[in-house]
């Protein structure tokens, strides 16, 4: 691939071969990121893109006699960046989803919604304050792993573990707002 060559409407030689990459490969490659993305067909996407970008940076890996023997390098390297992706997204903690607060917001009126805060604040009452305290800090406040874990003075990996035990111990109080745990 050469990265210079402008050919006529303004494109280049290098957007041509990525397109004829992508039009070649992209079956087989998303293919393989959606199973990696655990279905999730943004992500995998995404991961595409990268992974052509990867492509475009690195011409050399590219240059081959036999175009099919691109393939292998680029699931690999498609590869190695849903595993990147994936470690990212476990080292931080869960996020809660559009689709869950959309959930949220449209199940019920005014006084249902009253109801379950009364609700979950019984609940959270019933917690140990440990586990109160991380519990309000992250999920209430906002507050990262880090900064909890600084203002409490204790490890990250103690925030963590709290916060996932109190979760739990709100899922078995609270057994009609999320799905048993087992």
């Amino acid at each position: 691939m050469t990265a210079g060559t402008t050919l006529p409407h303004g494109t280049t030689t290098a957007e041509h071969e990525l397109v004829a990459l992508q039009r070649e490969h992209g079956r087989p490659l998303f293919a393989l990121l959606l199973r990696l993305s655990d279905g999730d067909r943004q992500r995998a996407e995404d991961l595409v893109q990268e992974t052509l970008v990867r492509a475009w940076q690195h011409p050399e890996a590219l240059r081959a006699d036999d175009f099919d023997s691109v393939l292998p390098w680029l699931l690999t390297v498609g590869r190695r960046l849903a595993i990147d992706a994936r470690r990212a997204r476990q080292a931080r903690p869960a996020e809660v989803h559009d689709a869950a607060l959309e959930n949220t917001r449209a199940t019920g009126d005014h006084a249902e919604r009253a109801a379950a805060t009364l609700d979950v604040r019984e609940a959270v009452k019933t917690l140990t304050p440990e586990h109160r305290e991380v519990l309000v800090l992250v999920y209430f406040q906002g507050a990262s792993v880090a900064e909890a874990a600084e203002t409490l003075g204790i490890p990250p990996g103690t925030v963590k573990s709290r916060a996932y035990y109190a979760l739990r111990a709100l899922r078995r109080v609270l057994p009609g707002y999320a799905p048993d745990l087992r």
